[in-house]
């Protein structure tokens, strides 16, 4: 039998600036910040949310094992809220953040999904989705 994987635990970011992303993600997004150390390894950052967690890492000063080709901006992420998509639209604009586009109907995971999409500091696509319930 071949084993199945069963979910994420966490993904790592390549960031330009650790302090920049935690304000950004804490302030507009509502993650945690939390600095934990590895077993014999510096203090790290991460951000929590739900059952997850994103590692940082700062560009040029990437953790081994690392992926091959780290740099900040690569990423493109979305993130699933109970939260209407009009209450994520005021909470970016009360930061000055900008919609880049939607409300847009898109496909995800287990269905489809309505979504918002902005960008953080590094210029990573970040999706807001609310699953479609129709």
């Amino acid at each position: 039998m071949t084993p199945t994987l069963q979910s994420l635990d966490h993904l790592v970011l390549t960031v330009a600036n650790i302090d920049a992303t935690l304000a950004f993600y804490q302030s507009v997004l509502g993650m945690q910040a939390q600095s934990f150390s590895p077993a014999g390894g510096p203090s790290r950052w991460a951000l929590h949310f739900g059952q997850q967690k994103i590692n940082l890492h700062l560009a040029g000063h990437e953790f081994a094992p690392r992926a091959q080709q780290p740099c900040p901006g690569s990423a493109d992420l979305c993130f699933l809220s109970a939260a209407p998509l009009e209450d994520w639209m005021n909470v970016l604009a009360h930061h000055g953040v900008p919609v880049e586009s939607g409300p847009v109907a898109r496909s995800g995971a287990q269905g489809p999904i309505r979504s918002l999409y902005l960008r953080d500091p590094d210029g990573n696509l970040i999706e807001i989705s609310n699953q479609d319930m129709r």
